[in-house]
Formats: C-alpha cells, structure tokens, sequence
C-alpha cells in the first residue's frame, strides 16, 4: 500500500471512531476531603498543590477518589516508582484522567503511541522516536531557538509589564515542535486551543471532549495529507514512511503519536518556562545569582524542574487486586504524581525547598519506568535557552501582580498568566 492509499481520507481514524469504551458522570464542585474525593481539575489544585500533596503524603499517601469513575492518588516517591515500573498490573492504554475510558481493545497499541502503549508493543514504538530526539539532533536546534527567544524579547521593548506565558513562554515550543513537524508555524493559536482542550479539558463531558479530540485528529489529518502532496524533510514525512515489524504504520498510529508530540512537547515545556520565570521573579537573590553566576543555570535548571515538575500521568488498574495496603480495582485510574514524587522528603533533602546548587539530584520531573520522556533532551534545551536570553536581556524582573498570576489546570501545571513587571 502506497502512503497515498494509507492517507486517503476514508483511512482516518479519529477518537469518535472508537465510541466503545466507559463513561462516567461529570463530578465538579468543591473537595470535601482530599484523601477520599480527590480532584486534580478543581481551582485549588491548580493554584497549589503542593501542600494538598505533603498533607497526603503524611496522613493517607495513596488518596481515593469516586470521582471519573474512581482512582488513586499516590503521593510517595517509592509508590510512584513502582507503579511506573509496573506493567504487568498497571496499563497505559489512557494517560489522561478523566471521565471517559477507552476500551480494553485499544491495548497495547493505545490512542498516542508510544506513551499510550504497553509492552511489548510500547518498545519497538518508542525507539521508532529516538533518532529526532538525541543529544546531537537537539542540537542542531539550538541556534534557531537562540535566535527565537532573541525575536520575542525584542517584541517586548519599551513596555513595562510583560506576560511572560503568553508573550515568552508559550511561543518557544509551538515554534520549536511545528518546525520538527513542519507544521505552519501561524498556526500557533491553533495549537494553543488543543493543548487546552486534551490537558485541561480532563473533566469535560464525555462526548464533548471526544468532539474535541476529533477537531485535532481532523487537523493532523488535513498535515499529513499535505505532506503527501508536497513531501519535505521532517518528522512527519519520517513517520508516514517508518516502518514497525515490516510493515508501515497505521495512518491512526501516524496521527496519534503526532497528536503527542503536539500536545506534550508544548505544553510540558512552556509549563516549565513559565514556572522557572515565576519563581525566579518571586526569589529576587535566586535571580541576582543566576544573572551573576550565569554557569550556574544547567544546575539551577534541574533543581527548577524538580520543584516545580510540571507534568503528572495515569495509568489504569488491569485486574482487581490489594496494592500498597488499598484494594484496587479493576479499570480504577492511577494519576501518577511527579510532582509529589519529587517533593518527598523520604527522597529529597530539603525536598520543598529550591537550592540553586544541588549537586545530588535524580528527579523525576521527565518520568519513570517505559514512558520516561523520550523528548527530555529537548524540553532541556528550549528550558535552558530560554532561561538563558531571558536573563541575559531582562535581568530585573518582578511579579507585577502576584493574585493575576494563574495555572493550569489538569495534569501538567504551568502559569498560563504571568505579569511581569521590567526593571
């Protein structure tokens, strides 16, 4: 079969083609107790976790919920671990903790390969990825996304106030990906209305957020249909001629593990931006440091992900079963915290604390276990760079107005306003 054949529209497979599966009732409203009706999607999760986390961590550390039809909220570092190695009870066939869950059928593939997949097919779908994201190949990138971050710092001369998550931050990655996969980079908007859709559209009624799965399908399909008209270099093209056991890739598999880099390779990273820069214009002598001691920053940089990890996972119970003295059963989410996991003080000296010169430092901000980041050396570079030009053009920074500054709901938090005034 010519790509031609596998790309015509009748091949499209959207998340509306697969109605099977669970659905739940939409629960919203205030938590009233965390350690049995936990919400990540509610206001006071995404201002601030953290003390919800360390309170867990010391009276229940693996929380329940009966909301999105029942899950756990593990808090502790050595739990999170073990769930994240543990694939032969805990699968991946859907990372995003809601009220819909996909059929059992759509295993081990899943509907974002590799990330949604399970052994033994998770493996051979995750190395097909490698290549576009080692060292080398990152940074070749390097140059372009100087010279980007250099372009947005200039838009913002001669004004007093910045908001560096949309003016700075949330532009490096949207510019970044839809150059990897040759995407129209004005279609940045775009982007910005799917990542908002997928991430923080967790608690959405079923079938509306399946409708807005099937607008990003749509669009991924309507790319890879001009890739077939006009072919170029990039990794789009890469995926629709790899090749997995001899054989091409389904047009789904295509598009789906183009919806993760889209999604998770913006988001992930201009979460982490925007935290750093907000912390940093919150901790005046962290910043004086950093703009002082500028060889510093790749140190500062892991402690910043560590603090402030943006990203959390979930997985699904695959059986009935006790597990760290709960019984959990079958179908029942696992939102997989990172964050908490890297503010456990049972693993981390200090652990809520940011120390600019931590030596010793194994977070977990990019995963554990099969689904660790493949593109974590990207994330890495576009942080640093950032981080780089930011201080090197804007050293003198401030929160304009701490209570405007707000974050993202969902399962990777990030400011998604943050006023900074200049000088």
């Amino acid at each position: 079969m010519t790509v031609e054949d596998r790309f015509t529209r009748q091949f499209r497979e959207k998340p509306s083609d697969r109605l099977m599966g669970a659905r739940n009732q939409v629960v919203t409203g205030p938590v009233s107790d965390w350690t049995t009706d936990f919400s990540h999607t509610e206001p006071e999760w995404a201002a601030d976790p953290y003390p919800i986390q360390d309170d867990l961590r010391r009276r229940c550390p693996i929380a329940h919920t009966d909301r999105f039809g029942g899950g756990w909220l593990p808090t502790r570092y050595d739990d999170v671990a073990a769930i994240a190695y543990d694939t032969e009870r805990f699968s991946s066939r859907a990372v995003i903790m809601g009220n819909y869950r996909p059929p059992q059928t759509l295993a081990p593939v899943g509907g974002a390969p590799p990330i949604s997949s399970d052994p033994p097919f998770h493996h051979d779908a995750r190395k097909l990825l490698l290549p576009a994201f080692t060292k080398s190949a990152v940074a070749k990138r390097e140059e372009a996304t100087r010279a980007y971050c250099h372009e947005l710092v200039d838009a913002l001369e001669g004004r007093e106030v910045v908001d560096a998550a949309r003016d700075y931050a949330q532009h490096i990655p949207v510019r970044v990906i839809a150059d990897m996969l040759g995407f129209p980079p004005e279609d940045g908007p775009r982007f910005r209305e799917f990542v908002e859709n997928t991430l923080e559209g967790a608690n959405l009624p079923p079938d509306e957020r399946i409708r807005r799965l099937d607008a990003l399908f749509d669009y991924l399909y309507d790319q890879i249909g001009d890739h077939v008209d006009n072919p170029r270099d990039d990794l789009t093209t890469y995926l629709m001629n790899a090749e997995l056991h001899g054989t091409k890739l389904q047009p789904s598999h295509v598009a789906g593990t183009m919806s993760l880099l889209l999604i998770a390779g913006i988001d992930t990273t201009w979460s982490a931006i925007g935290a750093s820069l907000w912390h940093l214009a919150k901790t005046p002598e962290h910043r004086e440091r950093l703009v002082a001691e500028p060889g510093l920053l790749p140190t500062a940089m892991e402690e910043l992900l560590r603090v402030y990890a943006p990203v959390t996972m979930a997985r699904l119970v695959k059986d009935d079963m006790r597990w760290g003295g709960v019984d959990m059963r079958a179908e029942d989410w696992i939102l997989l915290s990172f964050p908490a996991a890297n503010r456990d003080p049972a693993q981390f000296d200090r652990a809520d604390e940011v120390v600019l010169d931590r030596e010793v430092n194994r977070h977990v901000a990019f995963g554990l276990g099969i689904h660790r980041c493949v593109g974590s050396h990207l994330a890495r570079m576009e942080l640093r760079i950032a981080l780089e030009v930011w201080l090197e053009r804007l050293p003198v920074f401030h929160l304009a107005a701490p209570s405007a500054v707000t974050w993202a709901a969902g399962q990777v938090r990030g400011p998604r306003a943050l006023p900074l005034r200049i000088g």
